[in-house]
């Protein structure tokens, strides 16, 4: 039976809740965020993203390649991404929708150290442990995906995220989402294995077995692999996570409000892309944006400004009917 998790924001309130702006700040951040998309513009390093945003009316610097998107562009995006995804599982009782204030959870990825299970002992992880902890995420009731929780340092760098797909693949029954893909390419080999899994591209279109993040840099760019990941995943009707992973203080101004329109310029950018490249593709909303610890150079996931955030993220992909993810704290 597929899941459906209980809604976070039922009319009834028992108890605690974090809302962080009003409908009409919401709004301005929006209008901001617009302002910016179409003032300074996105750095984007792919020719081909280059072209398709030409090729649609956005004002393209080939020289700085530089996009500054029209507010129209962005909003038809909005308006095309579908406001339901299903992340399906091997196992169609394992199956989790994402739609609304629904709520569910995920692994944190990708660890580089892990404590033994059986020595205690502190040491790099491998690809044995990738398909461990996805094991383990599969028996647990509370995990409903398997974003990959730990990376196989012990495999070569220029194959390493394939062979993680490989290890977690084998290993759950549950959706899975590759957080560290390398390249276009790679994302091309890790949909060739998902549909290898479903039997066939259509079927993995129509139940997509596995996902994607990537993230744009902070502030305001879209890398080659970053496009080439979004773009191949649009095209294959296969949902894709852009998380911007801004920090408030140091890519972004040190307030929230500031930071968030940032935040919210990177991942509608690569949103834009993504429907641009295939009218209707699946994304999700995403965010790692925290603040900057100016002691330590850091930024630090457990700090209460990464709740923050996530909670104004939320409710910007509410305001926009986008499926969200977002880190924990």
């Amino acid at each position: 039976m597929t899941i459906r998790n209980p809604r976070s924001n039922n009319p009834q309130k028992h108890g605690f809740s974090l809302n962080m702006f009003t409908d009409d700040e919401l709004r301005q951040i929006h209008y901001s965020t617009l302002e910016v998309l179409w003032q300074e513009g996105v750095h984007i390093s792919s020719k081909e993203a280059l072209d398709l945003f030409q090729d649609a009316g956005a004002m393209v610097d080939r020289t700085e390649s530089v996009v500054r998107i029209p507010a129209h562009l962005v909003e038809d995006a909005i308006r095309s991404a579908p406001s339901t995804i299903t992340l399906a599982g091997r196992n169609p009782k394992n199956d989790c929708v994402l739609e609304g204030s629904r709520v569910s959870f995920t692994t944190f990825g990708a660890g580089v150290n892990i404590i033994d299970p059986v020595t205690g002992a502190l040491r790099k992880t491998t690809k044995a442990d990738v398909a461990g902890t996805a094991l383990v995420a599969d028996y647990l009731d509370g995990v409903d995906v398997y974003s990959h929780a730990v990376s196989a340092r012990d495999c070569p760098k220029i194959s390493v995220d394939l062979h993680e797909a490989e290890a977690f693949l084998s290993n759950t029954s549950k959706h899975a989402m590759h957080i560290d893909l390398t390249s276009g390419d790679h994302a091309k080999k890790y949909l060739e294995m998902g549909a290898i899994i479903a039997d066939g591209w259509d079927n993995l279109r129509k139940r997509p077995l596995l996902s994607a993040l990537t993230c744009p840099q902070s502030p305001l760019q879209l890398h080659k692999e970053c496009c080439d990941i979004i773009t191949e995943f649009a095209r294959a009707g296969v949902p894709c996570n852009i998380l911007s992973m801004a920090m408030s203080g140091a890519t972004t101004p040190v307030t929230i409000a500031g930071t968030l329109v940032v935040h919210n310029a990177e991942v509608l950018a690569g949103i834009t892309l993504s429907q641009l490249a295939a009218k209707g593709a699946p994304v999700m909303y995403g965010s790692s944006t925290t603040t900057f610890d100016l002691q330590y150079a850091t930024a630090p996931v457990g700090s209460p400004e990464l709740g923050m955030c996530s909670a104004g993220v939320a409710a910007l992909a509410q305001f926009y009917l986008l499926p969200s993810f977002t880190a924990g704290t």
